[in-house]
């Protein structure tokens, strides 16, 4: 038995989810999610405990405990997660938003330090960085006065 999720940017959603359900797939489900970069996405896998194996740019293998992946991207940029070795959908669900949990931490990570790299340019100071208990992060800048 295998479960198939497709994952659609967050844009294209309640379209895709209303076609889906038009069409009456029952070995598919659709989850909004807001990975685009092959990149992070790779980062962010073995956050949720998977070790992965890179295909290709628009291809990667994933494996959890009892649980393995095959994580594609279509030429419109939508990947989609083909699992076997379950008959559980909700099991499924839950690594697909672990997925882009850790995802979205990867891309705080990166516009984190972008934002480092640029402030001095944009003529400001990182005064405080705080990390807060919900994994969001309060930075203060100040703006210099030569500006």
């Amino acid at each position: 038995m295998s479960i198939s999720i497709i994952l659609v940017p967050l844009a294209v959603a309640a379209a895709t989810k209303a076609a889906s359900m038009r069409s009456g797939a029952g070995n598919a489900c659709t989850v909004s999610t807001r990975m685009r970069d092959p990149n992070l996405l790779r980062t962010a896998l073995p956050d949720t405990g998977a070790r992965t194996t890179l295909q290709s740019p628009d291809s990667i293998d994933a494996e959890w405990e009892g649980l393995a992946a095959q994580l594609r991207r279509d030429p419109d940029g939508v990947w989609s997660a083909h699992f076997t070795g379950t008959k559980d959908a909700a099991r499924c669900t839950e690594v697909v938003q672990a997925i882009d949990r850790a995802y979205g931490l990867r891309v705080q990570e990166e516009v984190i330090a972008k934002l480092k790299d640029r402030a001095p340019a944009a003529g400001m100071t990182l005064l405080s960085e705080t990390a807060n208990s919900d994994a969001s992060v309060t930075m203060v800048l100040e703006v210099r006065g030569d500006r």
